[in-house]
């Protein structure tokens, strides 16, 4: 609870409070009137973040409500923010560019070579989203999603390992005026969001796949409980209609009434037991952005020249020194988290494999990006999911 702690201290001093660190995992503070009145705390408290407590301390922990107080207390502090990072020696080239781009470029149906090579920065943008995950239990996370601006590539695992780099730089520096002209512009709110809402959508389901296992384990083991033992019910009031059929006509009818009105009523009971089951496994996310980071960082950007048919395009793509990465490949149509690429042959799109399969109608391939609406041939409409995949 270490982190915690040091976090509760920071914050808590930034508001004016003069903060002790007592051992092994506690603080204690001196807080001012508006940190009180908005922590409901005494002048004098004292703080513990470990399995040991004393009496007169407040156990701080992730559980409660404790991060709802301390984020109201940030309020909007921090949520946007920009940070240069430089290299003290410079940006060196990297030693084999052939060798790099052979293992970042995956072009099955295209030809491409090295055009140039150039040391420069570009601007990164990294984002922080919180989600909540309700059905018959509850789950959160913390899903970070990044893209560079300059090559327009998705670059979640560069920025993974950015993260802890810059957890170990205390240093913070503010973007120079001639690095922000170097790394380019930003994107226009419309084109992010466009690249940001299926991404998003896709990490979210790929955290969350191990609970909704368990949430439809459950929901079947509920479902299967609720249809035996309606199931017996149902049986054994049938068979008494059956063995009615035989006896007395005056009685039977009675009897047979009473028993087929049973019969209605256990399955209006067990759709309604169906019904509170979806209701109760009903599942529901909200997702909420929590941090944003402009990040202008130092790459060696290689300018490559893709090749198909009579047809050429340059693309470019940074190799980051910071983490030794290189990026992948642009993407004209869906995520573009892996590194293979289609090339069309009409505009040279680079796809997704997805976005050039053939048609299920009439079965002829043709390129997403160049036709986004529907088959050129036989007009069958298409559906881009929020997901990223392409459904037809």
């Amino acid at each position: 609870m270490s982190e915690l702690r040091d976090f509760v201290a920071e914050m808590l001093e930034r508001h004016g409070a003069a903060v002790e660190i007592v051992e092994p995992d506690g603080l204690e503070a001196l807080a001012p009137e508006p940190l009180r009145g908005a922590m409901d705390w005494q002048e004098f408290v004292r703080l513990s973040f470990g399995s040991r407590r004393s009496q007169d301390s407040i156990p701080i922990g992730l559980e409660g409500d404790w991060l709802d107080r301390f984020g109201a207390l940030l309020g909007e502090h921090g949520r946007f923010s920009e940070r240069q990072i430089t290299l003290p020696g410079g940006i060196g080239a990297p030693g084999d560019p052939q060798r790099i781009l052979d293992h970042a470029l995956d072009l099955p149906n295209a030809v491409w070579r090295l055009h140039s090579t150039k040391a420069t920065f570009t601007r990164c943008l990294v984002m922080a989203f919180r989600y909540t995950a309700i059905s018959d239990e509850k789950r959160e996370g913390l899903i970070w999603i990044a893209f560079n601006l300059a090559t327009g590539a998705a670059i979640d695992e560069i920025a993974a390992g950015l993260r802890g780099l810059l957890a170990q730089e205390q240093n913070w520096q503010a973007p120079e005026p001639e690095i922000r002209v170097a790394a380019g512009p930003g994107w226009d709110p419309a084109v992010l969001q466009s690249r940001v809402r299926p991404l998003l959508n896709h990490r979210i389901a790929q955290d969350l796949g191990p609970f909704l296992q368990a949430m439809r384990r459950r929901l079947e083991r509920d479902r299967n409980r609720v249809h035996a033992y309606h199931d017996e019910l149902r049986t054994v009031s049938l068979k008494r209609l059956a063995a009615l059929s035989l006896g007395g006509e005056k009685q039977s009818q009675a009897d047979r009434q009473r028993e087929t009105l049973r019969v209605a009523a256990i399955e209006r009971e067990y759709r309604a037991k169906l019904d509170d089951l979806r209701h109760n496994y009903a599942l529901r996310i909200t997702v909420q952005w929590v941090q944003t980071l402009e990040l202008y960082l130092p790459v060696h950007r290689f300018e490559v020249l893709i090749r198909r048919r009579k047809g050429e395009r340059l693309i470019r793509l940074d190799w980051h020194p910071l983490v030794r990465l290189t990026e992948p490949p642009p993407c004209d149509w869906g995520m573009g988290l892996g590194r293979t690429r289609i090339v069309c042959d009409a505009k040279l799109h680079l796809t997704e494999p997805a976005a050039q399969a053939p048609c299920p109608s009439c079965g002829k391939e043709w390129c997403r990006a160049c036709h986004p609406g529907s088959c050129p041939r036989c007009g069958r409409a298409i559906k881009r999911e929020d997901s990223g995949l392409i459904r037809i």
